[in-house]
């Protein structure tokens, strides 16, 4: 067998949970995975989306199973994974995908907003992990968090965001670290500036969608180019992927040695964008 096909046996007939898969990098998730020749379970609020999604894929010859996953309640969470074990019998890899961002200056956001944020990004997967960590453990599977670069530095104009991000991030190191006897594998992902209607999603101040991206999308990394790595590290059981290297890599490297000059950076780069949310410093002082 050559190489290649070694790889792919890996996540064939598997079982992968992808939540948020109407849309992203969930659902070019969920084709990577399928194409491989995984079974998949697509998780999202948009059921019309994923019966769309469902019938391509089972019309291409894919075994899917759609569970239309409010991640933010706790039963929907239960109930993903019971309909999982109940068709599939199994869990391989679960994949916590679905995500809000925001895009406001805390002085005037609504804390509504990042009550939602908390929900859907910190208990969200918590939820999806904690009922289905049991049969994981049984496959010695995977458990995938789809983070950010904010999860690691905090970001003007997204307290809410980062703070998910960063509660996220701690909490699968940790239910990596109580497993380490157990082989289970934990993948962190930080996917960095991504093409996805993330940011066309993302809440104002007052908690409404701001319906538009203020990023140039063409140049940033597709979904479909995000999920492939992703398959690619949980392949080789990787802890950690970090993408795109400007905006990634090096920027936590730095982060590392330089936390001021990435802080600068961060603001310079936040305060940049269209009608962007931070307030500019007094021209004649230094931020930091």
């Amino acid at each position: 067998m050559r190489r290649s096909e070694h790889k792919t046996e890996v996540i064939r007939d598997k079982v992968v949970i992808v939540t948020g898969a109407s849309s992203g990098i969930g659902l070019a998730c969920v084709k990577a995975f399928a194409q491989k020749g995984s079974r998949v379970v697509l998780a999202s609020r948009s059921r019309e989306r994923l019966d769309e999604v469902g019938a391509q894929l089972q019309a291409e010859g894919h075994q899917c199973l759609v569970v239309r996953t409010d991640v933010s309640r706790e039963d929907d969470c239960r109930h993903l994974i019971e309909a999982t074990i109940e068709r599939f019998g199994r869990i391989d890899i679960l994949i916590n995908n679905a995500g809000l961002s925001m895009r406001a200056n805390f002085k005037q956001v609504e804390l509504s907003v990042l009550h939602r944020l908390m929900d859907v990004n910190f208990w969200g997967t918590v939820y999806c992990t904690r009922y289905a960590l049991p049969h994981i453990l049984r496959t010695k599977g995977s458990i995938v968090g789809i983070c950010s670069v904010a999860g690691f530095i905090g970001l003007p104009g997204r307290t809410g965001y980062s703070a998910s991000k960063f509660a996220m991030r701690g909490f699968l190191e940790t239910i990596r670290n109580e497993n380490l006897g157990h082989h289970l594998h934990v993948l962190i992902v930080a996917p960095g500036f991504t093409a996805s209607n993330v940011r066309k999603s993302a809440l104002t101040f007052d908690g409404t969608p701001q319906g538009s991206t203020p990023r140039e999308e063409g140049k940033m990394m597709t979904a479909d180019e995000v999920a492939a790595k992703i398959c690619h590290a949980v392949r080789h059981r990787r802890n950690k992927l970090i993408l795109t290297l400007v905006n990634g890599k090096l920027a936590l490297a730095i982060n590392k040695l330089f936390p001021k000059l990435i802080a600068r950076v961060a603001y310079r780069k936040m305060l940049r964008e269209p009608d962007s949310p931070i307030e500019p410093t007094d021209s004649k002082s230094e931020p930091i």
